[in-house]
C-alpha cells in the first residue's frame, strides 16, 4: 500500500516539475522569441507529461500543460476584424453561366452586348483563405476568413512562409490588405502524412493546410511546408486601375500571384482556357477546383459592388465533380429547420476526393422516381460543387424486389401532417413551431458560423442540451449559467469547457443587425434578404413594429413575395414576437453607421419608371442605396422623388396627382454625384 502511495507522490511531483518546465520554455519561446532548449528536448518534456497523464488520469493537475498548449478545450485564437469584408465567390458549373455572368455585368454597367470587357482568370486553389494586413510596409497581422468580417489571428503561424514578407518595399500604400490562399503541395502533403500516425493523417491537402495553419502551438505550424499565393485585394488606401496593375505591384513586394493567370476579352477564349486548365489539373503540384474569373477594371468593380456576400464582378467556374460508385444500404428521411423532408441514402462508405462519403441527399421524392433509385442499387455518386454528396445515376438495379419509397403522410419525427406547397417539389412537416427537428434545427442555425458563430458550441452539444430541456428555444442559450451544476456533470463536459462556452456566448452577443436577422432562421430570409431588411429597418425596434404594420414590406426593393409572406407568417405567431423581445435583453446588436456625408437623396424614398439610357436601372438603384436612399416599387404619398426615364408609364400621372417631385435621368445623375 505504501509503495503505491509513494508511486503516486512521485508522479505528482514529476507532473508539477514538468508543468513548471513547460511553462518556462513556452515563455521563452512565445514571449521572448528566444528558446533556450531545442524543439526535440521540448517535445520530449511534453511527451513525458502526456504519458504520465494517460497512465494516471486521476492525478492530472489543474494547471496541466495540456490545458494550456494545444488543448481542444482552450479558447483558441484572438479574433481580428477585417478592414473590408472577405467576400465569397458565387459558383458556376456550366458554360452558359459564364455568358449570363458577362451579360449581367454589361447590363448593370449599361454596356452594349457587343462591347468587350476585360477579365483576369486564374486557377482556384483549394486551400485556406488568408488576409495579410500591411501598415507602412510592415506586416501587422494575418487572419483567416472566419465569417467574412471577423477571422482568427494566425500571425505567428505564418512567419515561416517564404513569400509572405514581414516588410515590403517600394511604393507601398499606407495600409493594404492582401488576400490569398495558404496551401500544401501534393508532394508535401504526402510527406507530412507519412510522418503522422494513422489516426492523425489528413484526408486531403486542403485539410492538411487548414489543420497546420490553425495550430495553437505555432511551432507545429512553422514546422510544416505551407505556401501562399496572393489572389485578391481588400482594403487599400490607394486605388489601382486594374487587377493586372495590382499583381505587378505584388511581385515587386515579393508576394507572388499565380503564374498561370491570364487576361481575356472574350468568353469563348475564357472557356478555351478553362478546358486547358482542366486538362492540366492532374499535372499541377497543388489541388485546384475551378477557374476564378474577375473583371480586371477596379473602378468598374467598385461600381458593381456586392450582392449579399458575393461580388457582382467575379465568379468561380467549378470543374466537373469527381465521381465514385457505391451501394445504397438504406433510405431514410431527414427533417430540416424549415420542415423540409429530405430522403437520404445511407451508403457503403466510399472515398471521393479525399473524403469518406457515407450519406447522399436524394433531394426530393420526385428525384427518386425520376432516377428509379432503390435500396441495394449500385449507384454513381458525386459531390456537387465538390461539397454536397448526391446520387448522379443508377448503374445497376438490385435484383431483389424493392419496397417503393413513398412520401410519408406524417412527419417521421413528430407525426404531424405533411404537405407539399403549390409550385414546390419539397414535402414539409406542417408543425412549424413544435416539431422536434425544426426546433433543434433553429437552435443549430442560430449558433452556426453564419449566425452567432459561438466557438465550441456545435450540433452535438446543442442536441445534448435540447434533449435535456436545458435549452428549449434560442433565448435559453443566454441562460446556461443557471445550469452549471447539471451541465458540468454531463459526459464530455467539465468546469473548464463550460466556462469557455460561457465566454464564447458572451462574445457572440455582439452581432450585426443583418446577421441577427439571418440567425432567426426565417424561411426565405437568407444572407442577402437579411441585409436588405437590416438596411430598411435600421433597428430591432423598427423590425418589431412589423407585427403591427407590414404594408411597407411590399415597397422594399429586392424583397420577393415568398420572403414577404414568410416574414408575415413569422410575426403572426405571438411566441416569435415574445422571443424577439426577450432576445433584445441579451444581444448587443451593432447597427450600420452611415459613414457617408449626407447627400441630396439621403433618407429619401425614390421610385424609378421608364427606360434609363446613361445608367442601367440596377446601377441607378445601387447608387441610390449607397447614399442612404430607399427604393420603393410604387408611387404613394410616402414617395419623395420619381425618377422618370424614357417611355415612362402611368406612375408619372399618379406622381403628378400626389404632387410628387419628378426628376429626369439627367437631373438624378447630377444630384446623386454632387
Amino acid at each position: 500500500m505504501k509503495s503505491k502511495d509513494n508511486d503516486k507522490k512521485n508522479v505528482i511531483k514529476r507532473l508539477k516539475q514538468l508543468a513548471s518546465l513547460i511553462k518556462k520554455h513556452n515563455y521563452y519561446y512565445h514571449n521572448k522569441d528566444n528558446p533556450i532548449i531545442s524543439d526535440k528536448e521540448y517535445d520530449l518534456l511534453v511527451k513525458e507529461n502526456q504519458e504520465l497523464e494517460k497512465n494516471y488520469p486521476e492525478l492530472k493537475l489543474k494547471n496541466s500543460p495540456n490545458n494550456q498548449i494545444g488543448s481542444k478545450i482552450l479558447n483558441k485564437f484572438k479574433k481580428i476584424t477585417h478592414k473590408s469584408s472577405m467576400l465569397s465567390l458565387p459558383n458556376a458549373f456550366e458554360e452558359k453561366d459564364i455568358y449570363e455572368f458577362d451579360e449581367r455585368i454589361k447590363k448593370f454597367l449599361n454596356y452594349k452586348k457587343d462591347e468587350k470587357l476585360e477579365y483576369l482568370c486564374e486557377p482556384k486553389i483549394d486551400g485556406l483563405s488568408l488576409n495579410l494586413t500591411y501598415e507602412n510596409g510592415k506586416l501587422t497581422s494575418a487572419a483567416t476568413r472566419g465569417d467574412g468580417n471577423i477571422g482568427e489571428d494566425v500571425s505567428k503561424n505564418i512567419l515561416h512562409i517564404k513569400n509572405i514578407p514581414k516588410q515590403i518595399k517600394f511604393d507601398y500604400p499606407k495600409i493594404i490588405e492582401v488576400r490569398g490562399e495558404v496551401y500544401l503541395t501534393k508532394k508535401d502533403f504526402e510527406n507530412l502524412n507519412n510522418q503522422l500516425n494513422d489516426t492523425d493523417k489528413f484526408a486531403n491537402p486542403r485539410n492538411a493546410a487548414a489543420g497546420s495553419l490553425r495550430q495553437l502551438d505555432s511551432r507545429i505550424s512553422q514546422s510544416r511546408p505551407l505556401k501562399f499565393i496572393a489572389h485578391g485585394l481588400g482594403y487599400c488606401t490607394e486605388v489601382f486601375d486594374t487587377l493586372v496593375d495590382y499583381y505587378e505591384n505584388l511581385k515587386k513586394w515579393g508576394i507572388y500571384p499565380n503564374i498561370l493567370r491570364k487576361k481575356f476579352s472574350s468568353i469563348d477564349l475564357i472557356m478555351h482556357y478553362y478546358n486547358e486548365i482542366n486538362d492540366l489539373r492532374s499535372t499541377l503540384d497543388y489541388d485546384i477546383d475551378g477557374l476564378v474569373i474577375k473583371l480586371n477594371n477596379i473602378e468598374n468593380q467598385i461600381r458593381l459592388g456586392v450582392v449579399g456576400k458575393n461580388p457582382r464582378w467575379s465568379i468561380a467556374l467549378k470543374f466537373s465533380a469527381e465521381k465514385a460508385r457505391t451501394v445504397i444500404n438504406s433510405i431514410d428521411f431527414q427533417v430540416g429547420r424549415t420542415g423540409a423532408i429530405t430522403p437520404v441514402a445511407r451508403l457503403n462508405k466510399v472515398n471521393l476526393g479525399g473524403v469518406l462519403i457515407a450519406n447522399a441527399t436524394l433531394h426530393n421524392f420526385d428525384e427518386i422516381n425520376k432516377k428509379n433509385i432503390g435500396v441495394g442499387d449500385l449507384v454513381e455518386i458525386q459531390r456537387a460543387g465538390d461539397v454536397i454528396p448526391q446520387i448522379n445515376k443508377v448503374i445497376k438495379k438490385n435484383k431483389i424486389k424493392q419496397v417503393a419509397i413513398l412520401p410519408p403522410n406524417k412527419c417521421p419525427v413528430c407525426e404531424s401532417k405533411t404537405l407539399k406547397e403549390e409550385g414546390e417539389a419539397v414535402l414539409r412537416c406542417t408543425n412549424k413551431y413544435n416539431c422536434y427537428a425544426q426546433q433543434l434545427g433553429q437552435i443549430i442555425h442560430f449558433i452556426s458560423k453564419k449566425g452567432l458563430n459561438i466557438d465550441g458550441f456545435g450540433e452535438k452539444q446543442a442536441k445534448q442540451l435540447f434533449d435535456l430541456k436545458i435549452i428549449k428555444n434560442i433565448s435559453d442559450i443566454f441562460k446556461l449559467n443557471k445550469y452549471k451544476k447539471a451541465i458540468v456533470s454531463l459526459d464530455g463536459w467539465g468546469d473548464l469547457s463550460f466556462n469557455n462556452l460561457l465566454k464564447s456566448i458572451e462574445k457572440s452577443k455582439k452581432i450585426t443587425f443583418d446577421k441577427f436577422i439571418y440567425s432567426l432562421g426565417i424561411r426565405f430570409i437568407g444572407e442577402i434578404n437579411s441585409e436588405i431588411i437590416a438596411n430598411e429597418y435600421k433597428s430591432i425596434d423598427n423590425f418589431l413594429k412589423l407585427k403591427i404594420n407590414n404594408e411597407n414590406l411590399f415597397n422594399i426593393d429586392g424583397l420577393g413575395p415568398k420572403a414577404i409572406a414568410s416574414i408575415n407568417e413569422f410575426f403572426s405567431y405571438q411566441k416569435n414576437v415574445q422571443l424577439l423581445e426577450e432576445l433584445k435583453r441579451f444581444v448587443e446588436i451593432k447597427y450600420a453607421k452611415n459613414k457617408l456625408i449626407k447627400k441630396f437623396f439621403t433618407n429619401k424614398n425614390l421610385v424609378f419608371t421608364g427606360t434609363l439610357t446613361t445608367l442601367s436601372r440596377d446601377e441607378a438603384k445601387h447608387m441610390s442605396k449607397s447614399v442612404g436612399a430607399k427604393i420603393l416599387s410604387s408611387v404613394s404619398k410616402n414617395t419623395d422623388y420619381l425618377i422618370a426615364g424614357e417611355k415612362a408609364g402611368s406612375k408619372i400621372d399618379k406622381a403628378k396627382k400626389l404632387k410628387i417631385n419628378i426628376l429626369s435621368e439627367k437631373d438624378f445623375i447630377s444630384k446623386i454625384k454632387n
